[in-house]
């Protein structure tokens, strides 16, 4: 049955294909949602079954559909578009790590520098495929469907995960896949890597995402286009059977994946959500978890004075940052901040982050943002921040002005970044194909749709 695996990765890909080249451009969302999600997964299957030559090959898929797409765009293009402070920064962004990648700055060789400008700026990319499109050709509701479906799927398979004890990983042939073309040894009691387990003795699931990390930040994407294809323009929240299906999903995914910074933005998404929308009633109902959560804590320092076994020692060491990973992040960030300190204009590309990790030459690291500072400098780590921001200021100021499609897009726009924020502190979230490509193709999307003068002039395009 493994196989399903790298099957619906190559068909995904062929009907994206298929429908770019037909003219329905959005098509490369059937990709990126389907094929991109179980990527690593795919990967590793078909290298179980001596693909290993072929996989190269299928690598290059998702770079191919989205430059094809975007030069489609650009190709079909009716009019100039106005362009947004959010897009003079990121091509700035894109034109400063250019200049890291051509100039002998570090150590790394000039095709490594390529990777890990690819790795970083790739993005840029994404985002003007998106930003390109017309969203009047773009059927958001069904691709934003597709993704509950995806939702689903992913908390039934973490659902037999847990049931069985044993991670889908240990049978894809994931840890020799990683090895073979990523030099990274395995690692951890269940011989995947270190992510795949919390202390407690409790095994943390991935699903059929790459690891743990990948799971519960996918789930948050999910959560917050969730919330966004279920709320209506009078910003009622209605979802339908599979709605509440997929929420019951994500949440089984979120609590699986065991990640303590995509836990607690979960429950941030819906916050802010509440806020947004002046849902009282779950306001209060989370404030009233946090106060159950403080009195759990009091109990916990009180009742016992010292670690215990299980979710109270998780939640202890976390608080006190006295667990390995948390320790291990402080480390990571403390090496990164002193190396900006020491060399502000950065180390180069390929110094720190996938590229770094994989020729076991890393500087800082476990946080996204450091890890842009580390390579490009302050610079490059200001335009980052700056971009992000923005891209949330803009969300907020526009979400009331809209309506159907495009108070979705915005809204599941402004629910990614919010909760995507804390996640990037603890690690490297970008580097995911799939959340990376869906969160900058709709931040595309969204000033594709602000920057029409329909829409300036606060006149909705169309609805679904």
């Amino acid at each position: 049955m493994l196989f399903i695996f790298p099957l619906i990765y190559l068909t995904s890909f062929f009907i994206a294909c298929r429908e770019i080249f037909k003219g329905e451009k959005q098509g490369l969302l059937v990709f990126v949602i389907f094929g991109l999600s179980m990527y690593t997964t795919a990967m590793s299957v078909a290298f179980l079954l001596g693909l290993k030559d072929f996989i190269p090959v299928f690598q290059y898929f998702k770079e191919i559909l989205v430059l094809a797409t975007l030069v489609l765009n650009l190709l079909t293009l009716s009019y100039r578009p106005r362009l947004h402070l959010v897009d003079y920064l990121i091509l700035a962004f894109l034109g400063y790590t250019f200049i890291f990648a051509l100039l002998p700055i570090g150590e790394q060789s000039f095709f490594e520098r390529l990777i890990a400008l690819k790795s970083m700026s790739f993005f840029v990319v994404v985002y003007f495929t998106g930003r390109l499109m017309d969203i009047r050709s773009v059927y958001i509701s069904k691709y934003f469907n597709f993704v509950v479906l995806l939702t689903i799927a992913a908390g039934a398979v973490v659902a037999v995960e847990a049931a069985s004890n044993q991670h889908l990983q240990t049978k894809t042939g994931f840890a020799d896949y990683v090895y073979y073309f990523f030099n990274f040894e395995p690692g951890g009691d269940y011989g995947l890597s270190w992510t795949f387990q919390s202390e407690g003795g409790y095994k943390r699931f991935a699903s059929f995402f790459a690891n743990p990390l990948e799971h519960a930040s996918a789930t948050l994407l999910a959560l917050a286009i969730i919330i966004a294809l279920f709320n209506r323009d009078d910003n009622r929240f209605k979802p339908s059977g599979m709605g509440w299906l997929a929420l019951g999903g994500s949440l089984l995914s979120i609590i699986f994946a065991l990640s303590r910074a995509p836990f607690v933005s979960y429950f941030l998404i819906i916050y802010v959500y509440s806020l947004l929308t002046k849902k009282k009633y779950i306001t209060h109902a989370v404030h009233a978890a946090l106060g159950v959560g403080c009195i759990y804590l009091i109990y916990i320092f009180t009742r016992f004075g010292q670690r215990n076994s299980g979710i109270t020692e998780i939640v202890v060491n976390t608080i006190d940052f006295s667990n390995p990973s948390s320790v291990g992040h402080i480390l990571e960030w403390m090496e990164g901040l002193v190396s900006m300190v020491e060399k502000p204009f950065g180390l180069g590309l390929g110094t720190s982050g996938r590229v770094a990790g994989s020729l076991g030459e890393n500087v800082g690291g476990e946080n996204q943002y450091i890890i842009i500072g580390v390579q490009a400098g302050i610079a490059g780590l200001l335009m980052y921040l700056s971009i992000y921001i923005m891209l949330i200021k803009t969300s907020l100021k526009w979400f009331p002005r809209l309506s159907g499609k495009e108070k979705k897009v915005c809204l599941a726009v402004l629910l990614i970044k919010v909760g995507f924020f804390i996640p990037l502190l603890t690690s490297e979230v970008e580097s995911s194909s799939y959340i990376s490509y869906m969160s900058w193709f709709l931040s595309g999307l969204l000033l594709s749709i602000i920057m029409q003068p329909r829409i300036a002039e606060l006149v909705p395009v169309s609805n679904d």
